[in-house]
């Protein structure tokens, strides 16, 4: 843990904006874009979910940690956000299931963090100017005039290398970085009760909960690296397979996109959330685009095309599928058929859903999978094994 008296922290965009703080977690610098999350609960499930890799994370709930952090929330093996930032951290935690506090992961961890800061005032700019990149600085890297301030004086020539350094760090447009955050190796997870398919998942940045909602179901899964090839997938003799979440630009997952489409070639179930919801949209001949601020937290209303349904999901995306929302239409790849917008953001109108017609496919772009909640979208992995059963001539 820090000390009682943290020092001061800056967090600095690269427009030159600059919020005034306190080190929380580790010190240091890190680097990323700054991005807000809505969630009031969930942060431990945030923080370790891999598609937060390289941004820094602005918790619009104002009191943080105060339910600490256990090993059964956590959606991967590491916090992947490069940074956080909130007003009040909690003191300590006070739930039955909290086994540490959040700032002794964060600094274990090495997470650069910083509170005492308006995170409303913090949102509402990135609201207004888009997602940018950002960088919380504190402890050495910070000289000792800023220090003797409490960081409310920073010297203009150190406030003009600090924006410089934020802006020399790499956007999140034309980042590839599921390589980063994908599993070394293939691994198994069995099927709980009686096995009903066998599913290969192509691990973008995997949460834990995914491969467990299959496995709920009767689905063994063979979960394999990003890099996988199609013939490899293939010879795994999938009854489905599954492309995951993931980080960073999907106009950069070319591999993937190829890999995908001959999946698709061979008729083979397939379902993707987020990423790869994504590169499921590129496979079928659609465009992507950086959205001005993307899509995280808890409370993003979503209507399913299919029933009229409006459903409360969870988010984490900054880009989005282009493609048109109303009757089918001929895939920009003739050789898929038709597909169909099957869910759109009510907020917003972006797409939120892609269901081919002429092929056992499609994907969602929300996360039906989300811990702590919403679980409007669980259905969806039901749906799932229908489409194998079904296939499969198993289906009554």
């Amino acid at each position: 843990m820090t000390s009682t008296s943290p020092g001061p922290a800056l967090l600095i965009l690269e427009d030159g904006t600059i919020f005034v703080g306190k080190q929380w977690g580790a010190a240091g610098t890190a680097l990323g874009e700054l991005v807000f999350t809505t969630g009031m609960t969930g942060y431990q499930e945030t923080l370790t979910d891999p598609s937060y890799h390289r941004q820094i994370i602005v918790m619009t709930s104002p009191h943080i940690g105060n339910t600490g952090m256990n090993d059964e929330d956590v959606e991967s093996d590491r916090i992947w956000a490069g940074g956080i930032v909130v007003r009040d951290p909690a003191r300590r935690s006070s739930s039955w299931r909290s086994q540490r506090e959040l700032e002794t992961d964060l600094c274990e961890q090495n997470i650069i963090g910083i509170s005492e800061v308006d995170t409303r005032a913090i949102t509402r700019h990135i609201r207004e100017k888009g997602a940018m990149r950002c960088g919380i600085f504190s402890g050495q890297s910070l000289p000792t005039e800023v220090h003797q301030s409490g960081g409310h004086w920073v010297p203009e020539q150190t406030r003009a290398a600090f924006v410089a350094h934020v802006r020399s760090h790499q956007p999140m447009t034309g980042s590839g970085l599921v390589e980063d955050v994908t599993s070394a190796e293939a691994y198994s997870v069995p099927a709980q009760g009686e096995e009903k398919a066998h599913i290969v998942a192509v691990d973008l940045g995997i949460k834990s909960r995914t491969p467990e909602q299959l496995a709920q179901r009767g689905a063994r899964l063979t979960v394999v690296p990003a890099g996988v090839s199609a013939q490899q997938i293939l010879d795994l003799a999938p009854d489905a397979v599954f492309f995951s979440n993931g980080p960073g630009d999907p106009a950069t997952a070319d591999h993937q996109v190829e890999v995908l489409r001959e999946v698709l070639r061979h008729r083979i179930p397939f379902f993707g959330i987020c990423f790869g919801h994504q590169l499921f949209g590129r496979a079928l001949g659609f465009d992507t685009y950086k959205l001005r601020f993307g899509h995280r937290g808890v409370n993003q209303p979503i209507r399913d095309l299919t029933t009229g349904k409006v459903e409360i999901t969870s988010h984490n995306h900054g880009f989005a599928v282009d493609a048109p929302v109303g009757e089918p239409v001929p895939a920009p790849e003739a050789e898929f058929g038709r597909v169909q917008v099957s869910h759109v953001n009510l907020n917003d109108q972006v797409v939120e859903g892609l269901r081919a017609l002429d092929l056992p496919a499609f994907s969602v772009q929300f996360h039906p999978e989300a811990a702590a909640g919403p679980h409007d979208g669980e259905h969806l992995f039901d749906r799932f094994m229908h489409m194998i059963a079904a296939n499969a001539g198993k289906e009554n």
